[in-house]
């Protein structure tokens, strides 16, 4: 009785705004859970629930299986490798922060570098660059300092502190060309001072010859600081165009430390190869590189792709192949293209400019989109010199997703494509730039369940609007339906508007249900 007196007393104008109301707040949730799946790749509503309400629930909660960790032997071999593969390596071709990264930064005023990117960079600095008997040298202290510093101008301004207590110290140099300098000519001229100095230091420590864990800690920094050295002086010679000597310089450093095969300098001289256009040299290195106990990146197998196809691009046709079928060469390329887009997925979009370019990280990650953006922002003007090689692969890459339908859980020629890349490609890539995501993730339930939601609160508002009177007795029978004792309607003549018989001449009984 009290719902009925209290429905009684409603008037249409309470049901136009309530329907409004509700349509616009679904609409407003519909935008959040829209702009929070692109932003972050997961549903709000859901990750709040999983999150809270479940361990609340006395649900279990369901944690991500630790990688290497799995039950049995064989999914724990799998993780590792996994593991290896998604793990974050410094990118080999990096550009610098003063002459490039900064001046990017001048021009748009937009910070190319995250911080989780930059954090990256000075533990690998420490690391590097200092060592237990630091202590012992006074201008080595203030470099560790230097290397901790967010500020780039207090870094800097510690660098020229120990250059004044040690005007031979290499590292100080090397900060300098990396930061200060605003210009490859001059971060080439700093990076020389540093050359002439970590020699120096180099050689007064290979003649020291007590066997002690510090001499060989001292021994292990000094050569990280001459082979960043030489290694950032060839990288300057092929960005002011002396790729001749680049391509020695690199080739020298690869033979006086062959170990030091985890610091990737073969992918700085495939890219300097290629832009020789000394495709026989850049097949010698692949050979060497391209192994299947070493591992991968997207400069092998994309390079080796690139060789395979420009044997038969300037002669493919997509229309040709289709009627006569795929010659032995064409197949071997195909092939080649399918490994490499399987290896990473991310590539092609940015070779094809379908997607576009920003300046690489410091960071890469393997198989990720932030590899993608590094491989293409090097290599895409390879690919373009060879005459109908994107051609070949605009044709190609796709048919790689018919042989994996399912990559996060079993892979052709490499493991499964691990989850995780995404999570830590947005953490290595600006904000501005749309992270690629493979596989395309489904719109989650929650975000189709709202949109059904305020579509149906806007089409009630857009009812109540029209016929205001009828919706309000559709509201009030809805509402008394459950409560009605034998379920009795009343009769309908008498409580629908005259207009609505009048537009229904032929209607003429209305049947009462008991």
């Amino acid at each position: 009785h009290f719902a009925t007196v209290f429905l009684s007393t409603l008037t249409p104008k309470f049901y136009v705004a309530l329907t409004v109301t509700s349509s616009l707040i679904s609409g407003l949730i519909l935008v959040f859970e829209w702009w929070y799946f692109k932003k972050y790749g997961t549903c709000f509503i859901e990750q709040v629930s999983v999150s809270h309400l479940r361990p609340l629930l006395g649900g279990a909660e369901s944690n991500p299986p630790v990688p290497g960790f799995s039950a049995s032997n064989g999914e724990s071999e799998t993780n590792r490798q996994s593991l290896s593969e998604c793990k974050v390596w410094r990118n080999p071709l990096s550009l610098f922060r003063g002459a490039e990264y900064s001046r990017y930064t001048w021009v748009t005023g937009k910070e190319p570098l995250t911080y989780y990117d930059m954090n990256l960079s000075a533990q690998d600095h420490q690391t590097f660059f200092t060592c237990d008997t630091d202590f012992l040298r006074p201008s080595y202290i203030v470099m560790q300092k230097a290397w901790r510093e967010r500020n780039p101008q207090a870094r800097i301004k510690a660098a020229y502190q120990a250059l004044e207590l040690n005007n031979d110290c290499a590292a100080a140099y090397v900060l300098l060309a990396e930061e200060e300098a605003t210009t490859i000519i001059d971060a080439e001229k700093y990076f020389k001072q540093a050359l002439k100095a970590g020699e120096a230091v180099y050689r007064k420590s290979q003649h020291c010859h007590p066997q002690n864990s510090q001499h060989e800690a001292q021994l292990r920094r000094d050569t990280n600081v001459l082979v960043y050295v030489k290694r950032r002086l060839a990288m300057c010679a092929r960005k002011l165009g002396r790729i001749k000597e680049a391509v020695k310089m690199m080739r020298d450093l690869m033979k006086e430390f062959p170990l030091l095969s985890m610091l990737n300098i073969h992918e700085n001289l495939l890219e300097a190869l290629l832009e020789l256009q000394a495709y026989a040299d850049v097949q010698a290195v692949l050979a060497k590189y391209d192994d299947i106990s070493l591992p991968k990146s997207a400069a092998i197998c994309y390079t080796a792709a690139l060789l395979k196809a420009r044997a038969v691009s300037d002669r493919f046709s997509a229309e040709t192949a289709s009627r006569r079928g795929l010659s032995t060469a064409e197949i071997s390329a195909v092939e080649a293209i399918h490994r490499a887009v399987e290896f990473n997925p991310h590539v092609p979009k940015y070779l094809l400019e379908m997607k576009s370019l920003i300046l690489p990280p410091e960071h890469i990650l393997k198989r990720g989109d932030s590899e993608a953006v590094a491989y293409a922002f090097f290599h895409l003007q390879h690919w373009k010199r060879i005459e109908g090689a994107l051609n070949l692969l605009h044709c190609t890459w796709e048919g790689t997703f018919r042989m994996i339908p399912y990559p996060l859980e079993k892979g052709h020629l490499f493991y499964p494509y691990a989850s995780w890349t995404e999570t830590a490609d947005r953490e290595l890539l600006p904000t501005f730039h749309n992270v690629s995501v493979y596989p395309q993730k489904e719109f989650p339930f929650f975000m189709h369940f709202t949109a059904g939601l305020c579509s149906f609160s806007a089409m009630l508002a857009f009812l109540t609007h029209q016929f205001p009177e009828l919706m309000v007795i559709f509201a009030k029978a809805v509402t008394l339906f459950p409560h009605t004792p034998h379920f009795a309607l009343v009769p309908l003549p008498s409580s629908l508007p005259l207009k609505i018989w009048k537009a229904r001449p032929h209607v003429t009984d209305v049947s009462y249900v008991t």
